[in-house]
């Protein structure tokens, strides 16, 4: 039996982050499952450990933090000896319009979103080069990267810049052995998106395919990435939205 792969996961506290664990955990993988709420860390390492397979820790805290960086590198070494993947999922969108939108908001979207996906992938990637064996990373991106969508200029930036780091990181880690690709999920249902009543329906409506996509939807596409299955692919964006992307009708009308 092959040893059993090291994982990192930001923003795993619910939703995709979470989905991307339980996936990477019931196929026997060893996961650093971080959130920023120590309640939903607890919660979520609990849960999947009750599934009596592969291994998770948790670590709260600010991913984009370099103390909470190091940590999580920390934790995965001296529990588990290397890493072996990383999944840089943590985000934070904050809406508004364009004209009005304010300068602390702005660099808060940069800090966490691109910021801390930059250097926890340094940090990871320079843990990978000691082992020699190669490793891959992904990053949580977003159709905004690809179509507008009112109100989110600053966060589609954000995750455009994060799916142009995956193909420039290429030239520098590809001939480790490291392979970084990003996966741009549409419209998802999650805990956050389904508070609105309406989010459900409106997006069935919207999306080619007919329906949102599920968060096991998403981490099915995430877990092929990561993969050995995928270890011809890098520097690379799967969009994963039902099509919404091919036509991009807007839920504001």
């Amino acid at each position: 039996m092959k040893n059993p792969k090291v994982a990192i996961i930001t923003g795993a506290g619910q939703g995709i982050g979470l989905e991307i664990a339980r996936k990477l955990v019931e196929n026997g993988g060893q996961v650093i499952l971080n959130d920023l709420e120590k309640s939903l860390t607890e919660e979520a390492v609990a849960n999947l450990s009750r599934m009596g397979k592969g291994s998770v820790l948790g670590c709260s805290g600010d991913s984009a933090d370099p103390d909470v960086i190091e940590e999580l590198i920390s934790l995965a070494r001296g529990n588990f000896g290397r890493i072996d993947q990383v999944v840089c999922n943590a985000g934070i969108t904050l809406f508004g319009g364009f004209l009005d939108y304010s300068r602390e908001d702005f660099q808060e979207v940069m800090r966490v979103n691109q910021g801390g996906t930059f250097f926890l992938t340094q940090a990871a990637a320079r843990v990978m080069r000691e082992q020699k064996s190669g490793g891959s990373i992904l990053f949580t991106s977003s159709v905004t990267a690809h179509q507008s969508h009112e109100n989110l200029a600053a966060y589609a930036m954000s995750k455009a810049a994060v799916e142009m780091l995956a193909k420039n990181l290429v030239l520098e880690l590809a001939p480790m052995g490291i392979r970084v690709n990003a996966i741009a999920p549409g419209a998802t249902l999650t805990e956050r998106t389904t508070s609105d009543p309406d989010y459900a329906s409106t997006w069935s409506k919207l999306t080619p395919i007919g329906r949102p996509a599920s968060t096991t939807d998403i981490a099915e596409a995430a877990f092929f990435l990561l993969s050995d299955s995928a270890r011809h692919i890098t520097g690379q964006t799967l969009v994963v939205d039902g099509g919404w992307t091919s036509i991009s009708p807007s839920p504001y009308g």
